[in-house]
């Protein structure tokens, strides 16, 4: 007899941002309330501001694609909070928590329908895979920064 068991990676780490949008329209304390009741721990945090061509650098991944200048623009255009949160299962969860890129089809109670006004100024960036949670979080932080 053979038993299959369905296993899956999960990790503890995820990455975040409040984008531009997010800070500008005053929702950081909301956000970070939000991700804390849902069982997140910020273990390192930072308020900034991208340049250009940092911003570039950031979503470099998207270079060539037609919406890649107005994201480097607005990621650019004004402060934003970089973290890094740690729960069980971090990635998958926070996209959960998140909700769909466009505003309007993320499901109620979720940080993009509470917060975004569209697709393009969606407030919150969170990572897709452990792979880029750990790419995005050494962008922003040295591994003296993070716990």
């Amino acid at each position: 007899m053979q038993i299959l068991i369905n296993y899956k990676m999960t990790t503890n780490k995820t990455f975040t941002m409040i984008k531009p949008d997010g800070v500008a329209n005053q929702h950081i304390g909301s956000i970070l309330n939000d991700i804390t009741a849902a069982g997140f721990k910020i273990v390192a945090m930072k308020y900034t501001q991208l340049s250009a061509e940092m911003a570039g650098k950031f979503y470099a991944v998207h270079a060539g694609r037609p919406f890649y200048n107005d994201l480097v623009s607005f990621m650019s255009s004004g402060p934003i909070v970089a973290a890094i949160l740690e729960k069980d299962n971090a990635v998958e969860d926070f996209r959960t928590l998140i909700g769909a890129t466009d505003p309007a089809k993320a499901d109620v109670g979720t940080l993009r329908n509470k917060y975004a006004k569209s697709i393009d100024a969606n407030t919150v960036h969170g990572s897709d895979s452990n792979e880029n949670a750990e790419i995005e979080g050494n962008f922003y932080f040295t591994a003296f920064e993070r716990f």
